[in-house]
């Protein structure tokens, strides 16, 4: 039903931070798949997705990514991001009923202090990003990367939670975007 991707660059910690939130997904059948695209990492995030169970790609090109998900839904996320509450079910609930894409609230436990909100623009999948498989195939090109699908879209608001990427980070300093 819904195949989640991430992209990741020596995100190991963080992986599984994410990839442990999923497993209730799996669980309840709206999981069928994970997707790792890997920008280079020398860490043990290929150990981590080999664990999970995902497909883990060292070399891709995303709209044969986009094409190979087993979900009609895909989930874009950021490796740390971390989804709260009753996800599963609004989503069960939200892919069946809907078209359109949507992001997920921001927590509003972990919000970015109030002048990096106000003078910088979040990162594209900071919330998340839900949409069809065939929205996404039909703008999906090789030279791509997941935040450029979920960048200049209007979306919906679901009412769940996520826990952004950079809370998982912490204090270690963030690498430039992938």
């Amino acid at each position: 039903m819904l195949t989640i991707i991430m992209e990741t660059r020596d995100n190991e910690a963080e992986l599984a931070q994410t990839l442990s939130v999923l497993v209730a997904g799996a669980v309840e059948g709206l999981v069928s798949d994970v997707i790792i695209l890997d920008h280079g990492s020398r860490d043990g995030s290929v150990h981590v997705a080999d664990a999970a169970g995902c497909r883990f790609c060292a070399e891709w090109d995303l709209a044969d990514v986009v094409r190979s998900a087993r979900g009609d839904w895909l989930m874009l996320l950021e490796p740390g991001a971390r989804p709260i509450g009753r996800w599963v079910d609004e989503l069960i609930e939200y892919v069946a009923l809907n078209r359109e894409p949507a992001r997920f609230s921001p927590s509003r436990m972990y919000r970015r202090p109030l002048f990096k909100r106000l003078s910088q623009k979040a990162a594209p999948l900071e919330a998340g990003f839900l949409l069809r498989k065939q929205d996404a195939v039909a703008v999906a090109r090789a030279d791509m990367q997941l935040s450029d699908i979920a960048n200049a879209r209007a979306v919906r608001k679901l009412t769940t939670e996520i826990v952004p990427a950079w809370v998982a980070l912490g204090n270690r300093s963030r690498s430039a975007p992938i």
